[in-house]
Formats: C-alpha cells, sequence, structure tokens
C-alpha cells in the first residue's frame, strides 16, 4: 500500500523544521512534501536527514494529492492556502500557526493535556492549542485531580522564537549592536528587548503581547474545561530575552495541605519530567530540542500553608510538533476513516 503523502505549509519556519524532524523520526513514514513561500513560482533549497530537499511556493496539486496537511507557517500564509485545498476531499487540517481559529470547524487539540480516556471530537480540521496552554492545563489538571484548587497564577515568560526567525534574529541583532555600541534594531518588537523584559512591545511591533496573552488564556480555558475540577488560572505573559523555550512560574493554592510526597505523585509520569530538590532545577537551554515539559523547583509558599510553587520549562517547537504528529497519527497508520 502506497504511504500517504503529507503536506507541511511553512516548511522553512523554525516550527515546521521542528515538524519535519518529528515527522522524519517517528514511524508514520509518508511522502513529505514541503511547502513554504507564498509565491507559487518560488522554490527553496533546503535540507531534510541530511539530504538536499526542495520547499515549493503555494502548490494547488500538492495540497490536494496530500491526505493529511500541517500548517506552521505564518497564519496569513495559512488563510490563503485555504482556498487552494479541496475540501470535499477531506484531508486532515492540522494548523500550528492559529490561521484556522475562526472556522466553526475547527477543534481545539492538545494531546499531550487531554485527561485519560478522552475521545476526540470527529473532524478534518484541528487547531493546536498553544505550547503555554497545554503545559498549564496538564499540570494544573494532574494537580486538580490530587486534591481539589482553590486558585492558581501563572507567570509566564515569552521566547523570542514564538514570533519565528524574525523575532530570533532581532534578539540576536540587539544584542550583537548593543555590546558594539550601536543603534538597537526594533523592527519587531518595537522595543529593546536584549538584556531586558518587556510587558508591552512598542506601538510599531508586528504583534501585540496582550493579543498573544489572549490566545493563551482562550486555549488553556478550553483544555482545563476537559478537567472538571481545574479552575482558570490567573495569566500575565512577559516576553523575555531569550532565543528559545517556554518558562512558567506558577503558583497553585489547594483546599487541603498537601505534602511533597502528595505533590511529586500527582505530577509523576511521562510526559513530565519531574525534578525533586535535590536535582538540579530545569531551564529552557538544557531542554532544547526535548519532548515532553520538566517541573522543578517546587516549594512550599512560606506564608501560604496551603499553597506551593512550581517552575515549568518546555521546547515550544517540539511540545507542538509532538502534539501535532499525534494528532495525525489516527490518519497516517491507517486506523481511522477517511
Amino acid at each position: 500500500m502506497k504511504a500517504p503523502q503529507v503536506a507541511i505549509v511553512g516548511s522553512e519556519s523554525l516550527l515546521g523544521a521542528e515538524l519535519r524532524d518529528v515527522l522524519g523520526g517517528s514511524n508514520l513514514g509518508g511522502d513529505i512534501k514541503l511547502i513554504g513561500s507564498e509565491d507559487p513560482e518560488t522554490v527553496i533549497l533546503s535540507e531534510r536527514g541530511g539530504e538536499p530537499a526542495v520547499i515549493t511556493g503555494l502548490d494547488e496539486e500538492n495540497l490536494n494529492a496530500s491526505r493529511v496537511i500541517f500548517f506552521a507557517g505564518r497564519a496569513e500564509t495559512t488563510r490563503k492556502a485555504m482556498p487552494l485545498i479541496d475540501r470535499s476531499a477531506r484531508p486532515l487540517l492540522i494548523d500550528l500557526s492559529g490561521g484556522l481559529e475562526d472556522l466553526p470547524e475547527a477543534r481545539l487539540r492538545a494531546p499531550i493535556a487531554e485527561p485519560r480516556g478522552y475521545q476526540p471530537p470527529e473532524s478534518d480540521c484541528f487547531l493546536m492549542a498553544h505550547p503555554a496552554a497545554s503545559m498549564l492545563a496538564l499540570v494544573l489538571g494532574r494537580l486538580s485531580r490530587q486534591e481539589p484548587i482553590v486558585r492558581a497564577v501563572a507567570q509566564m515568560f515569552e521566547p523570542a522564537s514564538e514570533l519565528g526567525r524574525a523575532g530570533v534574529d532581532e534578539l540576536q541583532r540587539q544584542t550583537i549592536n548593543l555590546l558594539s555600541f550601536k543603534p538597537v534594531v526594533k523592527d519587531v518588537f518595537d522595543a529593546q528587548l536584549s538584556f531586558n523584559l518587556l510587558a508591552e512591545y512598542g506601538e510599531e511591533a508586528i504583534t501585540r503581547l496582550d493579543a498573544i496573552e489572549q490566545r493563551i488564556e482562550r486555549h488553556t480555558a478550553s483544555l482545563l474545561a476537559l478537567h472538571s475540577a481545574a479552575p482558570m488560572p490567573s495569566l500575565r505573559l512577559v516576553q523575555a530575552p531569550v532565543m528559545h523555550g517556554y518558562s512558567i512560574s506558577l503558583w497553585v493554592e489547594m483546599e487541603g495541605m498537601l505534602e511533597a510526597k502528595a505533590i511529586h505523585t500527582a505530577l509523576a509520569g511521562e510526559p513530565v519530567d519531574l525534578r525533586g530538590m535535590d536535582v538540579e532545577a530545569p531551564n529552557v537551554v538544557d531542554y532544547a530540542g526535548q519532548s515532553g515539559l520538566s517541573v522543578g523547583s517546587m516549594r512550599a509558599d512560606r506564608n501560604n500553608r496551603r499553597a506551593w510553587w512550581f517552575w515549568l520549562v518546555a521546547d515550544n517547537f517540539r511540545l507542538a510538533a509532538d502534539d501535532a504528529v499525534a494528532v495525525a497519527r489516527p490518519r497516517l497508520s491507517g486506523s481511522a476513516s477517511w
């Protein structure tokens, strides 16, 4: 039987490259078509598995020959690709870009954070949850099964890579220019991010930080609705001067007092890398390229006997790519109907 064709729209993006690696390392096989530039006449030379690869422009023929289409580029590119796709053929659409969030048929998915035994809705269009929302829903869902949660507060630290290569490049250029006593480039953030923390972007930034925060909030609320005992936390997003990876400082107050052993029991198990106080706390540099998330630096709140602090770390692109491939697996392995 011929392996199904898979298309990745936005293959040239950082997230697209991660998705290519995860698919290549899976046992799903398939003929992967790399689609990048919005210009159908554009061809980009790239690399895949150590071999040369070609990334085409938005190609109607390759899109409609694919049984699964991942969207891993800009939201605008996703929306431009949609009119080219013959939906009557029922390709599985998996959106990591956020471009399909407003479609009524799009269903939110985050396999890493979904409860055991969860039956996903039937659909041919899935929106992947924001990685920070997946992290919060997984940890709060597990804690709530151990002890009811009264309230929670999460301070999230946004990496530059969430704005793609442009964000990473601008952070790098700002750092180099500052150390060289040159003017700071502000095309992406419209503010100095290097050696700094930002509660807001500048007025001319390519997006708004509060818009990203609201997206995380929407996705977190939807995922926590699957965990009946987990309340919605208060959220605050801060742009951090880091290239890659999410860090979250999470404070959780329980109805009753929990000892460290009970906390460990609640959180232990895949895909959580749980680190006790005798182990070094996780950080985004060491966790880059790893699946799941790491939880460490767990401390009882000295001013509230029922509250605990947690430090969460994840590779944002690996988490998103792993979840997207998990959603596609039934279709690619032939265990779902077409």
